[in-house]
């Protein structure tokens, strides 16, 4: 599938990019075997961390010929948290859409990028073993069904040493090197805690594993909140008028501070295994 594309076709290809060491070391390695240009391109979903302009600015010194960076956090809260919670949309009856429901978004704006910089191919990051190479792949299909879309770290089994001594090898400015302990995904509706030491369902979650909630055991002076909705949407909190976003924010600060949000189960993915995942998703929740 990543074979070299022969000079007739069109010479760029769209990446979803992160900023992190995976899609850093894609930029070249994609060009080094599609003979293609990359455009990365970037969302902000409020999942914190980098800003757009540090992401955009490293994409371009890991070889990016262009930057696609957009601030979707208005968008993602109103178009997409919002429809979540008027549905009542939970994973198996037990959380709330959290990596799910970002990844159309995610993907209308790589398909929008590729139709701008005239590219025919999109890549993603996702490795073969979770729902998020399916959620992308059809997400795109659906849009746009002459796109073709590819994986290098599932299509070639990338590990992290080999992409590492990549990194080494080509100069390029990765931030990271140090293995996580374990994987997680995350945005304004919540966070998704996987992989390591959490793949044994025995092993209980450490105080590490949790950054949008406080441990419920020790909870803070109580707090009363008063929401108003209007047509299922949050419109205000405890009087004052809020968007859906920072009824999100506001909600996450407050009912995580409680301990609110909290799940830790064996769940089925579409791809025929289950996997231990942790939650957290105190404004979802709350």
């Amino acid at each position: 599938m990543l074979e070299r594309e022969t000079m007739s076709d069109q010479n760029r290809l769209v990446l979803a990019y992160s900023g992190g060491l995976d899609t850093s070391v894609a930029i070249s390695y994609l060009k080094e075997r599609t003979g293609k240009d990359v455009v990365a391109v970037s969302l902000d979903v409020g999942q914190g961390g980098e800003s757009l302009e540090t992401i955009k600015q490293r994409a371009l010194a890991c070889g990016a010929v262009e930057a696609y960076v957009v601030d979707a956090r208005n968008e993602f809260a109103n178009e997409y948290c919002m429809k979540a919670l008027k549905a009542n949309a939970l994973y198996e009856g037990v959380y709330p859409l959290v990596s799910a429901i970002s990844r159309p978004l995610i993907s209308k704006h790589l398909v929008r990028a590729a139709h701008q910089f005239g590219a025919d191919t999109i890549s993603h990051g996702c490795t073969g073993k979770g729902n998020d190479q399916v959620r992308f792949e059809v997400s795109i299909s659906s849009i746009d069904p002459t796109l073709k879309a590819i994986s290098p770290i599932r299509d070639l089994s990338l590990t992290r040493d080999v992409e590492i001594a990549f990194a080494k090898e080509h100069k390029l400015p990765i931030v990271q090197t140090e293995k996580s302990p374990f994987s997680i995904d995350q945005n304004v509706w919540g966070r998704a805690i996987e992989t390591g030491f959490l793949e044994d369902p025995w092993n209980g979650p450490t105080k590490d594993c949790y950054s949008y909630t406080d441990d419920p055991a020790f909870p803070p002076v109580e707090d009363e909140v008063v929401i108003e909705f209007k047509q299922g949407i949050p419109v205000k909190i405890d009087g004052h008028d809020v968007t859906p976003l920072q009824a999100i924010e506001e909600m996450n600060r407050r009912a995580g501070a409680q301990g609110i949000g909290r799940i830790d189960l064996i769940e089925d993915r579409l791809v025929g295994i289950k996997s231990r995942e942790l939650y957290e998703a105190p404004g979802a929740i709350a």
